[in-house]
């Protein structure tokens, strides 16, 4: 008897560890009980014996039979994500009310531009300068937020521009036509002809530019299928347009933006940008990206006016 209760033991054991939900004691079925009741000993613990096998076996055999989970694979060109001052640093108490960020999917290009204000500030100063760029932006011009996703400063320092998250594919509004699925970086300065870009600044809009891009594993020389949400660029709504994974405001839209001087430091920061995501080919073409069809545009508050840039 001693042996048939810890066969018994062992069954119930088995129940409880397999069976979903609370548990609950094994039930035998009659049957089986008035059979084992009518078997000497021996007989009856062999008996259980058997059918514990058979429990744990099926139990096993579903076990094997789940889909095992993988887990998703990192993009084969990424680079480090570099320092990045929170927005909260220079927004302080000057935030505004707004409905919360837009999203696209991914980001697979990146458009630079200049802020088109003074050189000659102190590095130290640029908060206060970016805080008057938004002020502008959600005052007078009635944008929901400041339209730049980051900003980076001429000591090549980069700050959070528009709210949502630095690392996630924030819908920004910096380029009319072409904000989903981008992100846009500004310059803080102006920067036409013959006026000195600096190094730094060069080098961080590259070190940005192949995070964000190597998140979706693309290439920042390449060029990708972008799909013009807004007649207002230089592409009708609806079209189809190759554009640069890396280029400048004015690839988009009918402007001079980022100014003559930046415009040809883009090769430097997309050679740059490339090394750091580990990419030491010449280049081959990339597969084009094509946008998800873009979202309704987003009322802002005390306002009919849509998001600009949409």
């Amino acid at each position: 008897m001693r042996a048939i209760r810890q066969v018994l033991l062992r069954a119930r054991g088995l129940a409880r560890r397999t069976t979903p939900g609370p548990w609950r004691p094994a039930r035998w079925p009659r049957p089986l009980l008035v059979a084992l009741a009518c078997l000497p000993g021996l007989a009856a613990v062999a008996a259980l014996a058997l059918c514990v096998g058979g429990v744990e076996h099926a139990v096993t055999a579903s076990l094997a039979a789940r889909p095992v989970q993988r887990a998703a694979q990192p993009p084969a060109h990424s680079a480090a994500r570099p320092r990045i001052v929170p927005r909260s640093v220079w927004v302080a108490d000057a935030a505004r009310a707004q409905p919360p960020p837009r999203y696209d999917d991914k980001v697979v290009a990146v458009f630079v531009h200049h802020t088109d204000s003074p050189n000659g500030y102190d590095c130290a100063d640029a908060p206060r300068i970016i805080r008057h760029l938004y002020a502008g932006q959600t005052g007078s011009r009635h944008w929901d937020d400041i339209g730049y996703n980051f900003l980076v400063d001429r000591c090549g320092t980069i700050y959070e521009g528009r709210a949502g998250g630095t690392d996630r594919p924030v819908t920004g509004a910096h380029t009319q036509g072409f904000n989903h699925r981008t992100t846009g970086i500004a310059a803080l300065g102006t920067f036409t002809s013959g006026v000195p870009v600096p190094q730094a600044m060069v080098d961080s809009i590259a070190a940005l530019a192949a995070w964000k891009l190597g998140l979706a594993d693309v290439d920042p020389r390449a060029s990708v299928r972008l799909t013009s949400s807004n007649s207002g660029s230089r592409h009708a709504a609806g079209t189809a347009a190759a554009l640069p994974a890396l280029g400048g405001h004015k690839d988009a839209y009918m402007t001079s933006c980022p100014g003559a001087a930046l415009t040809a430091r883009l090769p430097e920061i997309r050679r740059t940008a490339a090394r750091l995501q580990g990419r030491t080919f010449t280049g081959t073409p990339q597969a084009p990206f094509r946008v998800l069809p873009s979202p309704p545009p987003t009322v802002m508050h005390n306002t009919s006016r849509p998001r600009w840039g949409s």
